[in-house]
């Protein structure tokens, strides 16, 4: 096993950057898989929106980038996290790039609908060059 497998696995059980007991967890979450390469899809940019009910256009919440473990902790607070539809954008055409590879898709985008805010939501997303899926996971 290599150095750097061995690098990603101690991230999966030691998390650098774990949520702590004091600080309050995000009622939304996401998780990036490179299942191309069986590892986490870390330093992946990503954008999180919210659609406006009258207008239909999208404000920006938050942006950030996947930890070593294809997380982004602190998404959005449980005070912002309201009802409505939400869109999280994921620059996959840069994470490719960033390892030398190409891919079909430029960049991902999950539009999804919020009714119970109360709720916890995670939404991973499963990715390699050529396909994605995802699924709305607890």
């Amino acid at each position: 096993m290599s150095v750097s497998r061995l690098q990603q696995l101690k991230g999966h059980m030691f998390p650098e950057n774990k949520i702590t007991a004091m600080a309050a967890p995000s009622p939304l979450s996401t998780h990036v898989l490179n299942t191309a390469m069986g590892v986490p899809g870390s330093n992946m940019a990503l954008s999180l929106y919210r659609q406006d009910p009258t207008t239909n256009t999208w404000s920006l919440l938050t942006s950030g980038t996947t930890n070593a473990d294809g997380r982004c902790p602190g998404l959005i607070t449980k005070e912002m996290f309201i009802a409505g539809v939400y869109r999280l954008h994921f620059e996959t055409a840069l994470y490719w790039e960033s390892m030398g590879e190409t891919c079909f898709y430029p960049y991902v985008e999950i539009v999804f609908t919020i009714i119970d805010p109360g709720q916890k939501h995670h939404v991973p997303l499963l990715l390699s060059r050529f396909s994605y899926s995802t699924y709305r996971g607890s």
